[in-house]
């Protein structure tokens, strides 16, 4: 788990996230919340970042680093195919900061992270990209993605969780 990857030719290293990551996870989910308009969304704390990644162990984090600096991040997790009766990797975020981008590390920490699935024995990886983002789009169908247009989600935000929970509840 403490793997670190050198990419020879851009001098990209990606490596493991580790709890001293904690504060610069959590910049990397405020840029990327700023640089997807939902700034008002974030609700992630340091605390909340150090308990739920490295101690619950509930999402991983690889790093991308560039002439020593951090440029960009991937966070993901196990989820399971009922169909395929196996887990495989969700990738919750891929950001990489605007100064870097179009160098190629975007696709190397994808690449990456398609390693990692195949290691453990997935046969997907699977994420989720807004609808108004045309270059994600695009990069995402470069690399060999299927945008899956006939899948819609749906969510149930806190609020609704309670009475949702409570809703014909035996007992």
């Amino acid at each position: 788990m403490n793997t670190t990857h050198y990419t020879k030719q851009s001098d990209l290293i990606i490596r493991y996230a580790n709890e001293h990551d904690a504060s610069l996870i959590l910049d990397f989910i405020k840029a990327l919340a700023i640089y997807e308009r939902l700034e008002h969304a974030v609700t992630a704390t340091l605390e909340s970042i150090k308990a739920s990644i490295f101690i619950r162990k509930e999402a991983e984090v690889i790093i991308g680093e560039y002439q020593g600096n951090p440029v960009g991040f991937a966070l993901f997790y196990s989820n399971y195919s009922t169909f395929l009766g196996k887990s495989n990797l969700f990738l919750e975020d891929i950001y990489v900061h605007e100064p870097y981008r179009g160098k190629g590390f975007g696709s190397q920490m994808i690449s990456y992270v398609a390693k990692i699935a195949l290691e453990r024995g997935c046969e997907r990886l699977d994420w989720m990209c807004l609808d108004w983002n045309q270059d994600a789009i695009d990069f995402y169908q470069k690399i060999g993605a299927t945008h899956m247009k006939e899948w819609t989600l749906f969510r149930v935000k806190k609020d609704a969780l309670g009475p949702l929970a409570l809703k014909n509840q035996i007992g």
